[in-house]
């Protein structure tokens, strides 16, 4: 029986109008009236998911997110933070370099707060068009300190420029840091080992849930952890060719209620008893 539901956002339960639909809603609402932890599972922070946490009813005490591609385990009604892993000042200044000898923006996500670092003076950061709910400011990175937390980096630029960059990242970027295209123009790195899956087995053990109770839903690369973790992972129609591979099931597409579909099947009808 699955008790657990992790879902992505771009992609998976937003349709291309970034909306959820009504299905979608009520499937969800459904699920978490039966006892079954919905929980949303994405690169953003908090702060830029509290309407789509509102739209669903997810503000109760006991409902969860897993932000920052799995950083953070947060609750949805203090946003106190329960599990985290984060960059080291060091890892920034890192990075800092790597963007500036690859000519591309970067942007440094400190909780709601987007630092965007001067390292180019040729392409502006598209990432404020990507997330509109955040605050962005300009800084130097002689001015970050070791008291904040530094979540990721992103660079985000457009997609074939982005693409042909990337040739460029030397290989040991690789195996200091999760690299992973969470969107075609947008890049992220997370501390080694931090992914979807990892948070989701960290708030699994905190809630006593087994890892064949979970079922995972996405669409984009930064969702293939999570969709080889769960007892049953779930891959939308429109998902990249990976995700598809690897799934357990495909369900529809993320206009055409995916989600809801698949939690009708897999989540409601075996708790009402049907096959």
């Amino acid at each position: 029986m699955i008790k657990l539901v992790a879902i992505d956002l771009d992609g998976t339960l937003l349709d291309s109008k970034k909306e959820i639909s009504a299905r979608n809603k009520e499937a969800l609402t459904q699920a978490k009236a039966a006892g079954v932890k919905i929980v949303i599972c994405t690169g953003r922070p908090l702060a830029a998911i509290g309407i789509y946490l509102d739209a669903l009813n997810l503000r109760d005490n006991g409902d969860y997110s897993i932000t920052f591609n799995g950083g953070l385990v947060q609750k949805n009604d203090t946003g106190e933070i329960i599990e985290k892993s984060s960059l080291a000042l060091e890892n920034v200044h890192e990075l800092y370099e790597l963007a500036k000898s690859l000519n591309v923006p970067l942007d440094i996500l400190s909780d709601g707060l987007v630092m965007q670092l001067s390292t180019t003076q040729e392409y502006e950061s598209l990432y404020s068009q990507l997330n509109k709910l955040l605050t962005f400011e300009s800084y130097e990175v002689a001015q970050l300190t070791t008291d904040r937390i530094y979540n990721k980096a992103v660079i985000a630029v457009d997609q074939a420029y982005l693409d042909e960059q990337i040739k460029k990242i030397p290989s040991l970027f690789y195996d200091r840091y999760e690299v992973i295209k969470t969107r075609s123009n947008l890049l992220e790195f997370m501390p080694k080992g931090i992914t979807k899956a990892y948070g989701i087995s960290l708030l699994a053990r905190d809630l006593g849930i087994k890892q064949e109770e979970i079922m995972t839903i996405g669409d984009e690369e930064n969702d293939v952890p999570m969709i080889e973790y769960a007892g049953l992972g779930v891959a939308m129609e429109n998902a990249v060719a990976k995700v598809k591979d690897l799934a357990d099931v495909i369900t529809d597409t993320n206009d055409n209620d995916g989600v809801a579909q698949a939690v009708e099947k897999f989540v409601l009808e075996p708790l009402r008893g049907g096959n």
